[in-house]
């Protein structure tokens, strides 16, 4: 009956052993689906950033038409003046008439500058969100490839801390047995 003893002793040893091995083994898992999870997120980062890099895009274009469609306005308002002041027979190449006209194409001038600059700024502030939103991407992927590898290096040093405790109990299994000493 001396046997059983050793033998409970090898069973538990073994039982440990597949637990630590199974253990490491979901701590890989579980590494790579906080990776797999880390690029899905990445993937919808690099989607937004691509849509702030749109969005820049589309506001120069549309600062573009505003800013064209504003000096057409100008064009024709300095036009209608031309017009009026030669109605009331004005020589409107000449004198206060020719002021008025180029205060007012100077004047329309800055407002279109004006115009373009807040669509440049605006599409500044969608290049600065892409820009960003692919920095977290990155992160986001680093950390998800983090994960995974603490994963794998938790399944190695559950597998080694199995394979020691079966060699120790083994070892002292065997010393039990045979009455071997230090």
């Amino acid at each position: 009956m001396a046997a059983a003893p050793l033998i409970i002793t090898a069973v538990g040893a073994g039982i440990s052993a597949s637990g630590q091995w199974k253990a490491g083994k979901a701590a890989k898992k579980a590494g790579e689906a906080e990776q797999r999870a880390a690029e899905s997120q990445a993937e919808l980062l690099d989607f937004n950033a691509h849509v702030a890099d749109q969005q820049a895009q589309d506001a120069i274009e549309r600062g573009k038409q505003e800013e064209s469609r504003f000096r057409q306005g100008v064009r024709a308002m300095v036009g209608e003046q031309r017009a009026g002041q030669a109605a009331g027979n004005i020589n409107v190449n000449t004198g206060s008439a020719m002021d008025v006209q180029q205060d007012a194409a100077f004047l329309g001038e800055l407002d279109a500058l004006t115009i373009s600059t807040n669509a440049a700024r605006e599409a500044w502030g969608f290049k600065v969100q892409a820009y960003d939103t692919r920095q977290r991407a990155r992160i986001t992927r680093t950390e998800g490839a983090n994960a995974a590898e603490v994963g794998k290096q938790q399944q190695s040093q559950a597998r080694i801390g199995a394979v020691g405790g079966a060699v120790a109990t083994g070892g002292s299994l065997l010393m039990q047995r045979y009455g071997m000493k230090g």
